[in-house]
């Protein structure tokens, strides 16, 4: 059913473009009869013209989504790097960029653990964008992500250059079987800190586990209770194992982990300057903007079009 639904959906996008084209062809026609306001005319098919070529651009790039789990919802993990302060608020502007664009898409957004930093900023956060293909979509922004900007936490104005990395996983449906033995599984549960309500405060509700063969460890304590952040924290394991998994893949078929070695604190994918100029550039794919504000407030999806563009041109 699920695999009928997708199907259909793209039948609908070839039909919707087919109907758009004719439109421009019918007004085009129109304009070359017509003896007046053909100003208006041609501003007109030039809208729709546009209209046509960026729908066009999305669906190109939709039909790419193929993958086992690109049309899942996903949980991304922000962790700030070496700089402190300026970086912690460099992890929480990264968050707040994730979190618009999920907005603007109308997906869900659910925030599963959050820790603030010492002074300004978050350490660390985890959060859930439930919708269709938001893996697919934002799996290629897992990486460094580097900012150079004049920082607002030094007294003496002086340039400053900080680190954040981002994590991408798949939400892990019942279409794919991942298998965990109990016996792997170390359950902590402990005290949550930061905002919660009292109960959430008062309570070890809140929930650690540690995959054992692997090392992998998840949290939750956003839930109020612990059976709750139990559950959320075991579908991240899922989505963590499953990635693990497709790394092995990766390294089997390329004979590297192709995946690991680019994301290293020397090697950033995309890099947003704030000063002395204005730009933002994936240093994977070329593609730049000096429309930082836009970009910072979730307008992202141009790169992510060009990153997935670039992942199928270079397999």
């Amino acid at each position: 059913m699920s695999e009928k639904s997708d199907t259909e959906q793209k039948l609908q996008h070839y039909y919707d473009r087919k109907k758009e084209f004719q439109n421009l062809k019918d007004l085009i026609k129109l304009l070359e009869t017509e003896s007046e306001d053909k100003d208006n005319l041609i501003s007109d098919i030039e809208d729709d013209l546009q209209k046509l070529k960026n729908n066009l651009e999305k669906d190109k790039v939709e039909f790419m989504l193929t993958g086992e789990a690109d049309k899942n919802s996903a949980y991304l993990e922000i962790h700030a790097g070496a700089g402190g302060t300026e970086a912690c608020d460099w992890a929480e502007m990264l968050l707040r960029m994730y979190i618009r664009w999920g907005e603007k898409h109308k997906h869900k957004i659910n925030i599963i653990e959050s820790h603030a930093g010492d002074e300004a900023g978050i350490k660390s956060a985890t959060i859930e964008i439930t919708g269709k293909n938001v893996y697919g979509w934002l799996k290629g922004e897992s990486g460094i992500h580097r900012l150079v900007r004049i920082s607002p936490f030094d007294s003496n104005a002086r340039r400053h250059t900080s680190f954040a990395s981002v994590w991408v996983y798949p939400v892990i449906d019942d279409t794919i079987e991942i298998h965990i033995e109990e016996k792997d599984l170390r359950i902590d549960t402990y005290r949550a800190s930061g905002a919660g309500g009292q109960h959430v405060n008062k309570t070890d509700s809140a929930v650690r586990i540690t995959h054992i063969p692997t090392g992998i460890v998840v949290q939750c304590q956003n839930e109020r209770s612990q059976f709750k952040n139990k559950e959320v924290a075991f579908s991240m394991l899922k989505s963590r194992l499953y990635n693990l998994e497709l790394e092995k893949r990766a390294e089997q078929e390329a004979k590297i982990n192709a995946s690991k070695s680019e994301i290293g604190w020397g090697s950033q994918i995309r890099s947003y300057v704030f000063q002395p100029y204005q730009m933002i550039k994936d240093l994977r794919t070329g593609f730049e903007t000096s429309n930082i504000n836009n970009v910072l407030d979730g307008d992202i999806d141009d790169f992510l079009s060009s990153t997935l563009l670039w992942n199928s041109i270079k397999q």
